[in-house]
């Protein structure tokens, strides 16, 4: 019998849609228009306008700063934010090659960049310290935030974080993404049948997918320059060795998980 290995079926499986998925970048623009309404605003950093939201009381003596995951954008935040802002100052930013914040023209997407850039920004903000809570790849980043700079980070909040192994099947897109031999042809397609049931796999309660959340997801993944990050950010994701890391932060760390069976 022919074998056929996951790169010739993942091949089979894109020649299958990529007539009908092949879609254009959208520019930066009508995408602010749409996406960067108020409280949102633009901050030069590593020479990127990046994309943020800075709510709630200035004197609040422990901020909390949101970081997204893989994928997503600040908005993964809304309900968060709109809960915690009478009280508390709230930060979140769109991690560059994601939602409205430029790509990373270095190309650097490693989780040591990331937790240096979050840094910096927090620099910007002229914020010293901060409770960071963190989701997926963001929590990832969070970790790397409290080990490499611990004055800066006063409690972890981790919610279905990465950074320590487990045995989970990686979802097939990611896969495809890095993949060396497919990636260029998926930065030029983005099958919306495949973005949507990736939201809905990220909700516990689907019936709480807005199409609002469903359409911004689509928009800011075709945002110029998103997908060939992705494909950037990928691979530098996945050599990463957290374990010591994780042992070494002392921090107090809320850490929130949902128990799957299959």
């Amino acid at each position: 019998m022919l074998e056929i290995g996951f790169t010739g079926l993942a091949l089979i499986a894109l020649g299958s849609v990529s007539a009908h998925a092949w879609t254009p970048d959208i520019p930066l623009d009508p995408l602010k228009v749409r996406w960067a309404k108020a409280p949102s605003k633009f901050i030069e950093l590593d020479g990127m306008q990046v994309h943020y939201r800075d709510e709630g009381p200035r004197d609040d003596p422990a901020p909390i700063l949101l970081l997204h995951g893989t994928g997503n954008s600040l908005h993964t935040w809304d309900a968060w934010a709109e809960q915690l802002k009478g009280k508390h100052r709230v930060i979140r930013f769109d991690r560059p090659g994601f939602g409205l914040t430029w790509p990373n023209p270095t190309g650097d997407y490693s989780m040591v960049y990331f937790a240096d850039f979050a840094q910096r920004f927090l620099d910007a903000l002229q914020v010293r310290k901060v409770t960071v809570a963190g989701n997926s790849a963001g929590g990832r980043v969070a970790l790397y935030l409290a080990s490499r700079h611990p004055e800066r980070v006063e409690k972890l909040v981790l919610i279905a974080s990465a950074g320590y192994p487990r045995n989970t099947p990686s979802q097939f897109a990611f896969r495809l993404m890095t993949s060396r031999w497919l990636a260029p042809i998926l930065t030029r397609i983005l099958p919306r049948g495949q973005v949507e049931a990736n939201v809905r796999n990220t909700y516990g309660d689907t019936t709480k997918v807005r199409q609002e959340v469903l359409d911004r997801s689509y928009e800011l993944t075709l945002r110029e320059g998103n997908r060939r990050a992705l494909v950037d950010n990928l691979p530098q994701a996945q050599d990463v060795h957290d374990q010591v890391l994780v042992k070494a932060i002392k921090v107090p760390a809320l850490i929130m998980w949902v128990a799957m069976t299959m």
